[in-house]
């Protein structure tokens, strides 16, 4: 008779890879990318060398599964954050997103910082510059639908152009990140003028 001793221990092979994504981020906040090598990552997670490299073959295929699981949980906070403040419209929306990449707290400034070191290693990697840029198209072409549809709600004047403001939303959000790492503003300064840019915007 088989007993429950004797059953192999079933290993979530997907939670394994964002152990180990999860572990590259946490050193990348420390050392940057250029600075972390897979047998740190191994330690960090408390894995085997061997295993890091069963579920990745390289450092940049780890490399960017762990940017596609930031993204994720990324999406998921702002989407909780706006369902938690009610019936949501494109206005509380895009404070939401806008917000999420300001560095506020310990944990969303090592989120930025983690998006300036993969910044860092595009400029000069071309494959990880297309990985890195991959999702601002529809991030962007989101923002537009957004005021798009405040457009037709009467909430932002007619005249304004939905794919040139949400080019501008965005670097005002990116720039204001890296006046609060900077110690120029503080993340409720940061937070004012993201209000004040949308103030103007949803104008009516």
């Amino acid at each position: 008779m088989t007993t429950g001793a004797n059953v192999p221990k079933q290993v979530d092979h997907e939670q394994r890879r964002v152990q180990i994504a999860e572990a590259l981020q946490r050193l990348t906040t420390r050392a940057g990318l250029e600075g972390v090598s897979l047998r740190q990552v191994a330690a960090e997670a408390g894995m085997s060398m061997g295993s890091v490299q069963h579920y990745f073959k390289t450092k940049d295929e780890m490399l960017r599964f762990a940017l596609e699981h930031r993204h994720k949980l990324r999406s998921e906070r702002i989407t909780a954050k706006v369902l938690a403040e009610g019936p949501p419209t494109p206005r509380s929306i895009l404070r939401a997103c806008l917000v999420e990449i300001l560095p506020r707290d310990p944990d969303s400034e090592a989120d930025f910082l983690i998006g300036v070191a993969y910044f860092i290693r595009a400029v000069a990697d071309p494959a990880m510059a297309k990985a890195f840029g991959e999702g601002m198209p529809e991030l962007l072409a989101f923002f537009a639908g957004q005021i798009r549809e405040a457009q037709e709600a009467g909430d932002v004047p007619d005249g304004a152009d939905p794919e040139t403001e949400a080019s501008l939303l965005w670097a005002i959000a990116d720039s204001q990140g890296s006046e609060i790492l900077m110690g120029h503003r503080t993340p409720a300064e940061a937070i004012s003028t993201v209000d004040y840019y949308l103030d103007r915007l949803f104008s009516g």
